[in-house]
This record gives structure tokens, C-alpha cells and sequence, in this order.
């Protein structure tokens, strides 16, 4: 049947974006918020609504960071920071606390390999007194996007072609080509730190700007870092081709092996700090996450020991059902006005409540294990204890009924501007890319230039021309040297097809 004229809509008349109801979209792009640098507001249902649908995609695995592996360990004080924080697991140095970490790649999805190129995820539980610290990270200080409207939309560029079903390099670069706040974290993790020799090797990051509050209800911005005490070690390009063919869980069985044979590893704990006056005068948005604190305005302070001694004794029980959140912090750490942790806060909890269901939280590796959680929750999807029991579970009431701690408030932050979508669109994409390219050595200039070579070299000439104008404002030389590696790199030979019966 044809469609008469009179029965297309707006939105396919004018190629308008809509909302799941029709409604036009404002912008897919930027999210709402107070002002410039203030917290995102609750009423962008276009934010809610495109986060909501992204966290429910995959069935039943993660949308991300699906292919992982985990371990149990201490975490150990070894600096005081009592003048910063209140939190308890700090409160004096030799304090342990034990731990639960996830290791993980971001893009591909179950089955697939964990020694190819890509972000690493770092996320830690901490089973702390005062209930579960989540700090959930990567092992790469930035990211590629600083709006949580973006975000979705990256990570289903690194995901398979809707109809072809496998992952191309043109889809990534066609979205960082025009995405130039993407640059910073593209030429991480097209250089050697891309490629980690398993999850022994590699820092991890909390990324996202945080706080801490002390004992006087004082504030101070923070960024958190584990140094790992293995030293760093990365693959080559050839050498992760190699191995993905060999052993693509290699990264699984390294860390398996190494704790099983008493070869515990190790990362050192430190802090990176920043007052409230540095961050008015600091020359970037301080929340922005594509952004990095310098180590020389802003050093590192050691903190304490993370060690992993412990495998799971059940992978599925308490690696795959294991589920973390930024929004699970203890009282005096706190979070920021950064766009993609107010996003997370939101979404992490989300996700786990479609994958796992709403009683997530009391599946044993997610439950407390230093305290126990009174809540008022109850029923709901698996829901497997006592349902606490014959407890009220409304509030206010002259029964009994758990009391709120005072110690949990976090101080009032100033937040000012107008309601709107807001975008962050200073003129900064470059600078910090090209301290992170004059860091670096000939030789991992040479292999950086190498494997954005072999990769963006596939993509079509228009996706090459836009990201390479983008490499030119980092550093012309830089710009030079890609498109002439990719003239000199060997075209890819064509797929193999299946044949036609």
C-alpha cells in the first residue's frame, strides 16, 4: 500500500527527532543543567529517557563492559587524610578494609577477547562500615565525551553495524572525527597504553572529579588514582593480534593465575586535591572529564595499598552478578558537578535494576559485608530473604522505623544560571592533547601514528579528512606523519565472503 502524502508525519516529513512519544527533541547532544558547571537537573526527560532505553539494549548482559573478571582483597591505609575526609575506612593508617574488583574491557560483548584494543574498566567495592563505596573507573584518567547526551551515542559507534553485525572502524572514527572533545582520549588509547599486557599491568582511575568532606563539614575537590605497583606493561599491535588468536581470555587466566600461585598484585593508592578557590582559577572546567589535573600543579598524595588475594569461588555468582555504582558512596566522599558522574549516578543503578532486578543489592558479592543494610524496601523480582518481614515500610510513623544519620549530609555547594542546555563548548580540545603527544617518546610516537594508521586508513576519505584537520590543531607534524603512514600502509585485504548456494 502507498502512503499518501497526507499521511506522513512531521517527524518523517522534516526528518525531526522525537522522543519515544513523538515529541521533538531539544538537542541529542547537550544535557540540561544549572548554569555552565552546575549538577544536571532531574526534569531532562530527554536525558532520562535516552539513558533508560540505552541501559536496557542487551539481554541479560552488560551493555558494556560485558567480558571481565574479577578478585577479592585489603585495602590498606598507609597516609593519613583525616584532615580531608571523615570517612571511616580512612580514619587511621594500617586500617584494612576488604574489597571486590572488576576488571574489564568496554566494546565487545560476551565471548569476546580481553587483549584487543580498547578501554579497561577498574571498578572497586569497597565493603567499608559505613556500607559499600563503589568507585567505579577505567584505566585511563579521561574519556571520550564530557555530556552524558553523547555517551550512548558513542558507545553503539564501538558497537556491531546495525545490519551488518560486526564492528567497523568507520563507525568509531566517523563519531570522534566529529566529536574533537573525543581527542584526547582517542590518542590514549590508540597508543600503547590502548593495548594493556592483562589487568595486572595498567593504573586504574576513579576519572570523574569527586569530593571529600572532613569532620568539619569542609569540602575539597578530588580525583582518585591506583598505580600499579607491577609496573606498566602493554602489548604491541602485532603482539595482541597474536595473542587474541591464541588465548583471547588471556587477561582472565593472568590474573586467575597469578593470585592462585600467591603472586598477589598491587596497585598504590593516591589522591590528586583541588579547593574550591583553584577551581575557579584552574585554565579548564575541572568537572570537564575529557580534562586531566596536571601532576605538577595538582601532586599526587599517597593514600594507601590495594592488594587482591582472594579468586571467586563461583564466577557467575559473584563476578557476573556483580554490580557497582557511583551513586554508592560512604559519608565523607562525595561526588561533583561533572555532567557524566551525575549521569552515572542515575544510570549504573538503572542497568543493574533491568539485568539483575530491583533486589540487586542483596545478592551476596553486592550485599555489606563489614555492616548490614536496614532499608525499607521490600517485594519485588527475586527477592529471596525475609522481606523484612513484618516491619512497617512507610514513613512518617509512630511505629518503629530506622532514623536518618546527620553525618551522611554532605555539605551545600553554589550552583547558579539559568535552566537549559547548556553547552560545554569551550575552545579547549587541543591543549591537553598535545602536552599528552610532547610526553611522549619517539618510539611510542611512532607506534601512536602506526595504529591510528592501520585503523582510521579503512575509514572513507571524508571520515579521514575530518579527523586528521583534528590531529593538525594538536600538532601539525603529528598530522603529517598520520596521513603519510597511511599512505604508506598496506590497503586491507577484503573479508573473506561466505559463498552463494
Amino acid at each position: 500500500m502507498c502512503i499518501q502524502s497526507e499521511d506522513i508525519t512531521l517527524a518523517e516529513k522534516d526528518n525531526i527527532l522525537t522522543n519515544a512519544a513523538g515529541i521533538p527533541v531539544p538537542s541529542n547532544e547537550v544535557s540540561k543543567s544549572v548554569g555552565r558547571r552546575g549538577p544536571l537537573l532531574l526534569e531532562d526527560y530527554t536525558l532520562i529517557e535516552k539513558m533508560a532505553h540505552f541501559n536496557r539494549e542487551r539481554i541479560p548482559e552488560r551493555v558494556v563492559h560485558a567480558v571481565g573478571s574479577g578478585a577479592y582483597g585489603t585495602f590498606t591505609v598507609t597516609d593519613d587524610i583525616t584532615h580531608l575526609t571523615k570517612a571511616k575506612l580512612f580514619a587511621e593508617v594500617g586500617k584494612e578494609t576488604e574489597v571486590f574488583v572488576r576488571f574489564s574491557t568496554v566494546a565487545k560483548s560476551k565471548g569476546g577477547s580481553d587483549v584487543y584494543r580498547d578501554l579497561r574498566g577498574f571498578a572497586i567495592k569497597l565493603y567499608t562500615e559505613e556500607g559499600n563505596w563503589d568507585l567505579v573507573g577505567n584505566d585511563t584518567p579521561i574519556f571520550f565525551v564530557r555530556d552524558p547526551m553523547k555517551f550512548m551515542d558513542f558507545i553503539r559507534s564501538q558497537k556491531e553495524h546495525p545490519q551488518e553485525n560486526w564492528r567497523q572502524h568507520e563507525m568509531w572514527w566517523d563519531f570522534w572525527s566529529l566529536s574533537p572533545e573525543s581527542l584526547h582520549q582517542v590518542m590514549w588509547l590508540m597508543g600503547d597504553r590502548g593495548a594493556p599486557m592483562g589487568w595486572r599491568h595498567m593504573n586504574g582511575y576513579g576519572s570523574h572529579t569527586f569530593s571529600l568532606i572532613n569532620a568539619d563539614n569542609e569540602r575539597i575537590w578530588v580525583k582518585f588514582h591506583f598505580k600499579t605497583d607491577q609496573g606498566i606493561k602493554n602489548f604491541t599491535e602485532a603482539e595482541w593480534m597474536h595473542m587474541q588468536g591464541i588465548e583471547p581470555r588471556w587477561a582472565t587466566k593472568d590474573l586467575y593465575n597469578a593470585i592462585d600461585q600467591g603472586n598477589f598484585p598491587s596497585w598504590t593508592m593516591h589522591i590528586q586535591t583541588m579547593t574550591d578557590e583553584q577551581a575557579a582559577n584552574f585554565p579548564w572546567n575541572p568537572f570537564d572529564l575529557t580534562k586531566v589535573w596536571p601532576h605538577g600543579d595538582f601532586p599526587l598524595q599517597r593514600v594507601g595499598k590495594l592488594e587482591l588475594n582472594r579468586n571467586p569461588e563461583n564466577y557467575f555468582a559473584e563476578v557476573e552478578q556483580a554490580a557497582f555504582s557511583p551513586g554508592n558512596v560512604v559519608p565523607g566522599v562525595s561526588w561533583s558537578p561533572d555532567r557524566m558522574l551525575q549521569a552515572r549516578i542515575m544510570s549504573y543503578a538503572d542497568t543493574h535494576r533491568y539485568r539483575l532486578g530491583v533486589n540487586y543489592d542483596t545478592i551476596p558479592v553486592n550485599r555489606p559485608h563489614a555492616t548490614q543494610a536496614n532499608t525499607p524496601y521490600r517485594d519485588g523480582f527475586m527477592r529471596v530473604d525475609d522481606n523484612n518481614g513484618s516491619r512497617i515500610n512507610y514513613h512518617p510513623t509512630h511505629h518503629d522505623y530506622p532514623k536518618a544519620d546527620e553525618n551522611a549530609k554532605a555539605p551545600p555547594y553554589h550552583v547558579e544560571g539559568l535552566a537549559d542546555r547548556i553547552e560545554l563548548d569551550e575552545p579547549d580540545h587541543f591543549d591537553q592533547p598535545r602536552m599528552f603527544y610532547n610526553m611522549l617518546d619517539a618510539g611510542e610516537k611512532e607506534r601512536l601514528i602506526h595504529n591510528i594508521a592501520g585503523s582510521l586508513g579503512r575509514c572513507m576519505q571524508q571520515i579521514q579528512d575530518r579527523q586528521i584537520d583534528l590531529f593538525r590543531q594538536v600538532d601539525a607534524t603529528f598530522a603529517d606523519r598520520v596521513v603519510e603512514a597511511i599512505a604508506n600502509t598496506e590497503p586491507p585485504k577484503p573479508e573473506p565472503q561466505p559463498a552463494t548456494v
